[in-house]
């Protein structure tokens, strides 16, 4: 099967491609200097010249709060930029995988959102997600996925964990927002997650799934667990309420996916966000040492 991974510059996309080959598949991995998603012809000379059975798309404006200001921009990319993909894997056969993101929910919950609960974005940057899960859906619905995660961080490009990993070695005290509940999740166990997903779509699998990292955790919880990791004393961290970080896009207070797609399919649990983090955080810190002067 030949896979093409867009968007392959970023944390989710490089992860996918190393998975991939690691594990003996033909794939391409393309980023948005190979390949442009909004443009019909970019598009259209990537699969002529690379002849996908499966397209995933990690491509994605994930600046949340410039959506704000500009969701024309974002829509471009995370709603027309799906649909254009997933009309091209028709009009080839190919079949497709779109990642989309927590966000095209509310964020009001208590209980974990399943993968049918009604979305409901408070922000730019989730209107234009649930469009490009929209688009993929009606100009592929037979032969697609749209797999949503939260709260990645990963060994390549910037996260949340990676900035706490700088910051414990600068600061004496850092403040983090203990009001915003979800799943840290590493991209590492998502490239694993749709490796082992991308034979079945199109087959016995369509629709949406949910890939994060089990359990739940505020920011503040995952910045203590990043600080005991390095050795570090976790009181270091103080808790503090979102209003102390104002942000244009709203944060969702409760962002935990649940599961239950997964494992009625049989594919492999999540496992816990901690036991991920034990494994992730030597890497990550080790290429944040590599990278600062």
């Amino acid at each position: 099967m030949r896979w093409l991974v867009t968007g392959a510059g970023g944390m989710l996309g490089h992860d996918l491609v190393g998975e991939l080959r690691a594990r003996g598949e033909e794939v391409t991995g393309l980023d948005h200097a190979d390949l442009d998603i909004t443009a019909p012809g970019s598009v259209e000379r990537a699969f002529a010249a690379h002849h996908p059975d499966l397209l995933v798309n990690c491509a994605a404006y994930t600046a949340v709060d410039d959506a704000e200001q500009d969701e024309a921009r974002a829509l471009r990319v995370n709603g027309d930029g799906p649909r254009l993909l997933a009309g091209a894997c028709a009009t080839h056969g190919a079949r497709m995988i779109h990642v989309s993101t927590d966000y095209v929910f509310a964020g009001g919950a208590n209980i974990p959102y399943a993968e049918d609960e009604p979305p409901s974005p408070r922000t730019a940057y989730g209107r234009t997600k649930l469009a490009g899960e929209q688009g993929v859906a009606d100009e592929l619905p037979d032969a697609s996925a749209v797999v949503r995660t939260a709260w990645l961080y990963g060994v390549h490009g910037r996260s949340f964990v990676r900035t706490m990993i700088e910051l414990e070695a600068r600061l004496e005290t850092v403040d983090v927002v203990n009001d915003q509940r979800g799943q840290p999740t590493w991209s590492a166990d998502v490239a694993v997650f749709l490796a082992d997903l991308g034979p079945r779509v199109g087959r016995d699998t369509t629709g949406v799934l949910h890939a994060t990292n089990s359990g739940e955790a505020t920011w503040y919880d995952l910045a203590r667990e990043v600080f005991r990791l390095l050795d570090a004393d976790p009181e270091r961290v103080h808790p503090v309420t979102s209003a102390a970080f104002p942000r244009p896009a709203p944060r969702p207070s409760y962002s935990v996916l649940a599961h239950g797609r997964r494992q009625r399919l049989g594919l492999a649990p999540a496992r816990d966000w901690r036991t991920a983090l034990h494994e992730a955080l030597p890497r990550i810190r080790k290429e944040t040492l590599r990278e600062t002067p």
